[in-house]
């Protein structure tokens, strides 16, 4: 009897395992080939569900913002105030401060071997970078896009800070963001 493959569980799953290989490596400094012999499967399987490696990358990227949204949506309680929102933000990025490191990494490693015009001008990311601000601007309540973006600029900016001075307080840094938003907000 043939073995019944749920196609899109799988390809989620290859997704989810070649996360730390980028994370570790890098996008320039591995090949599908490493990442097919890493993972325990061929490169045609690889090949099968992603035709280049951009499109792996590309669809982790989606994947892991998605999976951050649909996370962090479901710690929100309906009637939190902005500043719950923000201890809630900050908790969440304490928790998944490793993962969020390493996504940041990853980004900017892509960048470096891509180029900056070619990460400005791909679709995929210009959608999940639109997505992410309005997820952000509901989440907050934050009439205006300039400050979703605002926020999601400072966050990266702390993980990057964070990757050469680990004494930065995330939860200090994040609560301060919320207050000094709101203040602009209410002000």
């Amino acid at each position: 009897m043939p073995k019944i493959v749920d196609h899109e569980q799988y390809r989620k799953e290859l997704l989810h395992k070649c996360f730390d290989l980028f994370a570790q490596k890098g996008y320039a400094s591995i090949t599908t080939r490493q990442i097919a012999k890493e993972l325990g499967v061929s490169t045609g399987t690889l090949y099968y569900y992603f035709p280049r490696k951009e499109d792996m990358f590309e669809q982790l990227v989606e994947e892991m913002s998605q999976e951050y949204l649909q996370i962090f949506a479901s710690e929100l309680k309906d009637g939190q105030s902005r500043s719950e929102r923000f201890e809630a933000l900050a908790n969440f990025a304490v928790k998944y401060e490793d993962r969020l490191m390493k996504e940041t990494f990853m980004m900017v490693d892509f960048s470096q071997q891509q180029g900056i015009e070619a990460v400005r001008n791909n679709a995929v990311l210009a959608r999940i970078r639109q997505r992410n601000k309005q997820a952000f601007a509901d989440f907050f309540r934050i009439p205006d896009p300039a400050l979703a973006d605002f926020v999601m600029i400072q966050l990266m900016g702390l993980m990057l800070a964070r990757m050469e001075d680990n004494d930065i307080p995330i939860f200090e840094q994040v609560t301060l963001l919320g207050k000094m938003l709101i203040t602009y907000l209410e002000g």
